[in-house]
């Protein structure tokens, strides 16, 4: 059981102590404290907030609750990256096999969607056969194998954030920065990593809807990595627009193998450049900016990080035959002639969710074949029926009316650059 007191104390605005933060992390752990007591705790942070200290200190003893990875002491730097989440976004399958390819290990321990935004491993399960429920022993071997691996976090991984989290989902206390900081970093710090880059995302499309959350949050995660030693940086990147222009599980393993190609999108490359050149830089593999640009672009235009992620996804039990399944296609168009003034990003994602590709509840299943193609950006100039979306559904109507109200067309509009800021 919890102290009452310490509940009131959190809740009154005093902050917690490194032993205090303990003994509540170890009773989650254990089950000892029930779900009413954590439920209040997590409630009294996410209304009260945490200084850095208390936020270092709760993601030390989460990590502290379970195993880490280990490496031998070989001098190859370990990286990884995260992102808060968006649509279209498969960064994550075209970083890991790209920095893999400059030398660098990527043990990428990623998540499943829920609600607008797609999961990682929801993506790569895409892939007939790819497994995503690989063990500690199992990570390990296959990233001094191969290089990366894309996986779900073991249950041996920061234990204590699995019944944290699952009780801030039913207690509206998820958007809590301290609470997001410690459950982001823990798993991160567990990986055992040297450096370490985020890619805080803002807008229709992501979690935090403004700039400004997404700095507070930005800042909370680079703060609380450097305290723990860990090399962080964050570019915060604007989610008013889908990433690229496919938007679905293997819809969006198409456009990786496009990118990891030397072709694709270029948004998607671009990001993907500019994220892997970040850590290729804290790793101190690459001097300037520049020279690391240069070589992620000559890695995707030789096809060399499409080798690297075919070994990954045999090293993983995938097939490397890529024959990805999609829907039936049907294509949306203008109504009017104008400019795109601007897209409701998160109601493409909720349109995925209603055709089944995505989750409402975390037990719901997966059509991996169905999805939608952006055919434009905002910014662009669209003639009447000039397609606009692409479908992927054996039953668009269910969607095609709410997608059209999504995007807007006006007289003007201006295009959105995709990075607003960098936070070091």
């Amino acid at each position: 059981m919890l102290p009452v007191s310490l509940i009131a104390a959190k809740r009154d605005g005093r902050a917690l102590s490194r032993q205090e933060i303990a003994f509540f992390v170890q009773g989650v752990t254990s089950g000892e404290i029930p779900d009413y007591q954590v439920s209040a705790m997590a409630m009294a942070i996410y209304l009260q907030g945490m200084t850095t200290e208390e936020t270092a200190a709760l993601t030390a003893e989460m990590l502290a609750s379970g195993a880490c990875l280990k490496w031998p002491d070989d001098g190859i730097p370990r990286v990884d990256k995260h992102s808060t989440g968006g649509i279209g976004d498969k960064t994550s399958l075209i970083l890991a096999p790209v920095l893999a390819e400059c030398g660098l290990q990527v043990p990428m321990i990623s998540g499943r969607g829920l609600g607008p935004t797609g999961g990682t491993l929801d993506k790569l399960e895409s892939i007939p056969g790819f497994r995503t429920n690989l063990s500690r022993a199992e990570i390990q071997s296959a990233v001094q194998t191969v290089g990366c691996v894309i996986t779900g976090a073991s249950a041996e991984l920061a234990p204590a954030d699995r019944r944290l989290y699952g009780i801030r989902d039913v207690t509206a206390t998820v958007p809590s920065i301290p609470l997001i900081t410690a459950s982001i970093m823990s798993k991160k710090l567990a990986e055992s990593l040297t450096s370490l880059v985020l890619d805080v995302k803002f807008g229709s499309g992501a979690f935090m809807k403004s700039q400004a959350q997404a700095t507070q949050l930005a800042r909370s995660l680079v703060q609380v990595g450097r305290q723990m030693g860990l090399p962080t940086v964050a570019l915060l990147t604007d989610m008013n627009q889908p990433l690229g222009r496919m938007c679905g599980n293997a819809l969006e393993v198409r456009e990786t193998l496009d990118v990891l190609s030397g072709q694709g999108p270029a948004d998607v490359r671009h990001l993907s450049i500019e994220l892997c050149s970040e850590l290729l830089l804290l790793a101190g593999t690459d001097r300037t900016t520049e020279a690391a640009r240069s070589r992620c672009e000559r890695i995707l235009d030789s096809g060399a990080a499409r080798e690297r992620f075919s070994r990954m996804v045999a090293a993983q039990g995938g097939s490397t035959a890529f024959s990805l399944k999609a829907a039936p296609v049907t294509e949306l168009c203008a109504a009017d002639a104008g400019f795109i003034r601007s897209i409701q990003t998160e109601e493409l994602g909720l349109a995925i969710v209603e055709l089944g590709g995505g989750r409402r509840q975390l037990t719901d299943h997966i059509d991996h074949t169905v999805g939608l193609e952006l055919l434009i950006k905002v910014g662009d100039q669209v003639e009447r029926n000039q397609p606009l979306v692409r479908i992927y559904s054996s039953t668009p109507e269910r969607i095609s009316a709410a997608v059209q109200r999504s995007i807007e067309i006006a007289e003007s509009a201006t295009p959105l650059p995709m990075i607003a800021d960098r936070i070091c």
